[in-house]
């Protein structure tokens, strides 16, 4: 695992990660809410590090990545984030993979840069807009609740939180040692970058509409974060998208289902 150091938007320093075949088409990885790079060790530990070169970064705010007191309802800085790690690790007909609210994420640079570097999309369990009702009526009654203990200032509160957000992200039970890993990485996140991130009023479904390289959304059926409507809309309005429902996972289908998932990423990027 190499580990890189990229100044991102507004000067924020971003903590990299990227393993693999270095000659390989690069696949982005960009983890949801609250995550860190860490969520996808089941793709860096996999026979995809053999044809691809790997790379993720902790968002900022998130992992070992700088936490700046704003700026995160700034659709500007998410995608100079992008283009920062596609600039400084020469990344070329790149992959972009975004969970969850790593949809606006890949969305944001997309909407700013364009599909010039870029030749496939991956979006699993993901928003593309937030802020309206519309946006609030693709997230599950039971997430929402949670969302102002997520922000809470008293540690023992967000932690409680955290850990019922943790247990909705997937399907079956978490065992103790996948709980307790997870969280680690989750409450290095302040609460105030929580409370950030859910400050943003965006609606990229007219990116979504214009994109002009193929797309495969994948959701997991029983996802009890991002309903799985919000996959199927984004489908349709795509013009070059597959959409892959796991029938058997929730919110995390990347980690529930390690081997289909890796399987049809393979597929997908290997036919681009």
């Amino acid at each position: 695992m190499l580990t890189h150091t990229v100044r991102g938007g507004d000067d924020v320093s971003l903590h990299v990660v990227e393993t693999g075949n270095a000659d390989g088409r690069p696949i982005f990885f960009v983890h949801g809410y609250s995550q860190s790079h860490r969520s996808w060790t089941r793709q860096f530990n996999s026979r995809l590090t053999e044809r691809y070169r790997l790379v993720s970064m902790d968002n900022r705010g998130h992992g070992q990545s700088e936490t700046p007191e704003d700026g995160y309802d700034r659709s500007d800085l998410w995608a100079d984030d992008v283009r920062a790690v596609l600039d400084a690790l020469e990344l070329d007909d790149v992959v972009l993979v975004g969970w969850s609210y790593a949809g606006l994420v890949v969305l944001d640079y997309l909407d700013a840069y364009g599909t010039d570097r870029v030749a496939g999309v991956n979006l699993v369990s993901a928003i593309s807009k937030m802020g309206t009702e519309a946006a609030t009526a693709l997230l599950d009654p039971g997430y929402i609740d949670l969302l102002p203990r997520l922000g809470s200032d008293d540690a023992e509160e967000s932690v409680a939180a955290l850990e019922a957000f943790l247990r909705r992200c997937v399907h079956a039970e978490l065992s103790t040692a996948d709980l307790q890993s997870m969280l680690g990485y989750n409450v290095v996140v302040p609460p105030r970058v929580r409370r950030s991130l859910r400050s943003r009023t965006v609606d990229h479904d007219d990116v979504l509409a214009a994109l002009d390289v193929p797309a495969l959304y994948v959701h997991g059926e029983h996802d009890a974060v991002v309903d799985v409507a919000a996959a199927e809309g984004n489908a349709e309005r795509t013009p070059n998208a597959r959409l892959s429902v796991y029938e058997d996972a929730g919110h995390t289908p990347f980690w529930e289902s390690p081997g289909r998932y890796n399987r049809e990423l393979d597929t997908f990027v290997s036919g681009l």
